[in-house]
């Protein structure tokens, strides 16, 4: 089978080491990512802010470059969730439309895929310390993604899970929200941030790495130790440790 990488915009640019994990990951099960250069931004900054047009033009990019693939993996929910949602960029084009179901049906984040695609929850890992988990939003909500972290993360030999009280309310992030409404997002991450260290956990973990930005640049900002990582770090860093 074809899987392609869909690394997006914050992973390629500014977290690489979160593809370079999966890669690494996947390669354990036999799978081999290949990763399309043409591929661009989902489009979602621009779908969010009613430029809808231009949204569409990402999303055609994004289609081109996946045509051929059988599975999309992305470590961002955020941003598989902006996949599902092309299909109601072009509900009055037929074509466009066809491919866009295509596209929907074989996308997937990370953990998805490992759990309901490879039928792997346990990638024999071990980590040391205590752990607590955010569930960003998109993930969650759009493509309904709960389970599968928990099961991979509760079969992590050695690691003590914490629940992040709060744990399902947004970090305040949301794009261009942080923006225009800066007072009311610094407010919502500095909230965040507060749970994470009432948990006393020495690293925090997610699926997506704007809400961790987020997070992380709050709890730098205030000084506090705590590791911020992509769960596929984790994962990986697990695994190569073990």
């Amino acid at each position: 089978m074809k899987v392609s990488l869909f690394i997006t915009c914050l992973s390629d640019a500014i977290y690489p080491r979160v593809g370079e994990a999966m890669v690494r990951l996947l390669a354990n099960y036999g799978v081999t990512l290949e990763f399309p250069r043409v591929q661009t931004c989902c489009g979602q900054p621009a779908y969010n802010s009613g430029y809808w047009k231009e949204a569409r033009d990402s999303a055609r990019t994004i289609l081109d470059a996946f045509e051929d693939s059988d599975f999309v993996i992305s470590p961002s929910g955020s941003c598989t969730g902006m996949l599902h949602h092309y299909t109601k960029l072009f509900e009055k084009d037929p074509v466009m439309l066809k491919r866009a179901e295509a596209l929907r049906a074989k996308s997937y984040e990370f953990t998805q895929f490992l759990v309901q695609v490879l039928g792997v929850t346990d990638v024999g890992a071990t980590f040391a310390g205590k752990v607590t988990y955010h569930p960003s939003c998109h993930g969650s909500r759009i493509l309904g993604v709960k389970d599968e972290p928990m099961q991979l993360m509760r079969n992590v030999k050695g690691m003590e899970l914490v629940p992040l009280p709060f744990a399902e309310d947004c970090c305040g992030f949301g794009g261009t929200f942080a923006v225009k409404m800066a007072d009311i997002s610094g407010a919502m991450v500095t909230e965040k941030a507060d749970h994470v260290l009432e948990t006393e956990a020495e690293v925090l973990v997610g699926l997506d790495m704007a809400c961790l930005m987020n997070i992380a640049g709050n709890l730098h900002y205030r000084g506090e130790p705590v590791r911020v990582m992509h769960l596929a770090e984790l994962l990986y860093e697990g695994v190569k440790g073990a």
